[in-house]
């Protein structure tokens, strides 16, 4: 790649074209010449919540980029709010968005022939949509988030946040709660800007940029209002223009070693399940030929559950930052990983982890050691069974172990909202298996969250007792036996497709399990009579995702 700030920009008088649209919006010399040029993808906007503070983050990577030499350019990132996108059409946006958001910087970086690039993201399709960019570019790049939230007002016996509302919305249906608690819940439950209070996929993703070496150690959890964040961009400027001079792509980072770190990582927090999606993604962009899932399918199987906090305890980011974040979990994982891999530090993993200086005490109650874990296995398991032959997620680390093997009756619903609105009514009652369909990345289309429905059957006291299966996917905070991403999906005539009220499913997490209770016979037979429901036709952006995207077991790219 040839880059201007590299023998081209400083070229005169060939280049003084170039140099007279730089020097319109005041450029000098002194920044044209033997400077790199450093991009900034800046997500910024006043409609996240997580992004809100990213215009402040951005101005201090700046200050370090300029202190180590560099020049700084800056751009803007779409960027939507699950917690804004959750009701209806809005949500069928979201993981579609990740691909414009990944085609948007690789266009940007390519005009601009930038030298490297801080990517400022901190929600759930914007972290991983920059990652697969960065991954594509193959250039010096380094993810920096805006931090997550503080928790909000003691609810339920834990601090509140964003989903708290729904919890919430049950127990009001339920006739626990009065409107007016709910009401001042909304007041009280999100006090300030920074992504999610809780191990969601937003925080998921930052935690797994880190791992893979894309973010500078212990980025990933400050909060959003600690003065610590301002200091890590100002550091992440000056790191962004060492990769440069040293020829430090991200491609040397984002290696199958790294991404297997990356997912004994999630396994060892039990992070969101939207992970699986997003690394097999981001594999593909960094020209992997790694079987995601399958390593996912392994590190369940053998890495322990090493930190616990909201969705799966009471801590919040904030306690889980102060418990040593990640940094502390990989150190309690050496020897499990590998550390000679190459970070955006310009050192190994090791070597970082050996420098890492922790500000706070440690606190064995969130993050124990490999030898004394949670739980033996990791937070993420792998199912396969005859009613997801290419396999479906869950997140045994966020529920109860009595739900580990569950066994019953179906209740199938075509499509989040009649679900909902069955279980608000109270239609459905313990050792239900709510099934939930057409929500795959075809068939939604844009495989929408079906986190409304697991809130709202824990509200109702009904988390314990009944699972929800489906095509679609979960947010990193829902608790209760669920199993996301069944594939083939039901769009593609998946056998979720032919389940019928009533027919028993079983969903084994030790063996790996979730099985409808049909012989192979009944099963083909359903199949031959089934027919795709009449639904509307998608339009405008959701038609060309709906034609060109993959499964859920191929991380829903398009193709």
């Amino acid at each position: 790649m040839t880059y201007f700030s590299q023998g081209t920009l400083e070229k005169r008088p060939e280049n003084a074209a170039v140099r007279c649209c730089f020097k319109a919006m005041g450029y000098t010399d002194y920044e044209l010449d033997k400077r790199p040029l450093i991009g900034i993808a800046n997500s910024w906007n006043t409609i996240v919540p997580g992004h809100y503070n990213l215009r402040d983050v951005s101005e201090h990577v700046k200050k370090g980029i300029y202190a180590a030499g560099g020049t700084a350019v800056e751009f803007g990132v779409i960027a939507g709010c699950d917690g804004v996108a959750d009701w209806g059409e809005g949500m069928k946006y979201s993981l579609p968005s990740r691909e414009v958001i990944c085609d948007s910087i690789e266009l940007q970086v390519k005009m601009s022939h930038l030298d490297g690039v801080v990517l400022l993201g901190s929600c759930d399709k914007i972290v991983p949509g920059m990652l697969m960019a960065a991954a594509r570019l193959d250039i010096p790049a380094i993810l920096l988030g805006g931090g997550p939230m503080l928790g909000g007002v003691e609810f339920d016996g834990r601090q509140s946040d964003q989903t708290s509302p729904d919890e919430a919305m049950g127990m009001l249906a339920a006739g626990l709660i009065s409107q007016e608690s709910l009401m001042d819940l909304e007041e009280t439950a999100v006090p300030g800007c920074g992504s999610c209070a809780y191990l969601g996929t937003a925080n998921s993703m930052c935690c797994i940029a880190e791992a893979l070496g894309m973010s500078l150690p212990g980025a990933a959890l400050i909060p959003a209002v600690y003065a610590q964040r301002l200091r890590t961009a100002f550091h992440t400027g000056q790191a962004i223009c060492h990769l440069t001079r040293e020829g430090i792509t991200s491609r040397q980072i984002i290696t199958e070693a790294s991404v297997k770190n990356a997912i004994r990582v999630v396994n060892a927090i039990s992070a969101s399940t939207n992970s699986v999606l997003h690394l097999t993604a981001i594999a593909k962009e960094a020209g992997l030929s790694m079987d995601v899932v399958r390593e996912f399918a392994g590190a369940g199987k053998n890495t322990p559950h090493l930190a616990k906090v909201n969705p799966a305890a009471k801590w919040t980011m904030e306690d889980f930052y102060k418990a040593g974040g990640i940094p502390r979990v990989m150190g309690k994982m050496h020897g499990h990983l590998d550390e000679e891999v190459m970070t955006c530090t310009g050192r190994t993993l090791g070597e970082n982890l050996r420098q890492y200086r922790f500000l706070y005490p440690e606190n064995p109650e969130i993050i124990r050691s490999w030898e004394a874990p949670f739980s033996e296995f990791g937070g993420i398991a792998v199912l396969e069974g005859n009613l997801a032959p290419q396999t479906a997620i869950t997140k045994p680390g966020a529920y109860d172990p009595s739900l580990y093997h569950f066994v019953g009756k179906a209740r199938v619903f075509d499509g989040e909202e009649a679900a909902n609105e069955a279980i608000l009514k109270g239609s459905i009652r313990p050792g239900d298996v709510v099934v939930i369909r057409y929500e795959g990345p075809k068939g939604g289309p844009g495989m929408r969250e079906m986190y409304h429905a697991m809130k709202y059957l824990y509200g109702l006291g009904l988390g314990p007792s009944t699972a929800l299966i489906t095509d679609g996917r979960f947010s990193g905070t829902n608790n209760g036996c669920f199993v996301g991403h069944i594939s083939p999906e039901a769009a593609e005539g998946g056998p979720i497709a032919i389940v019928e009220d009533g027919d028993s499913i079983e969903i084994d997490v030790r063996k790996g399990l979730i099985r409808l209770e049909l012989t192979d016979e009944e099963i083909r037979d359903r199949l031959a009579r089934w027919e795709m429901p009449q639904r509307p036709a998608p339009a405008g952006y959701l038609a060309r995702y709906a034609e060109k995207a993959a499964s859920a077991a191929e991380g829903a790219v398009m193709k």
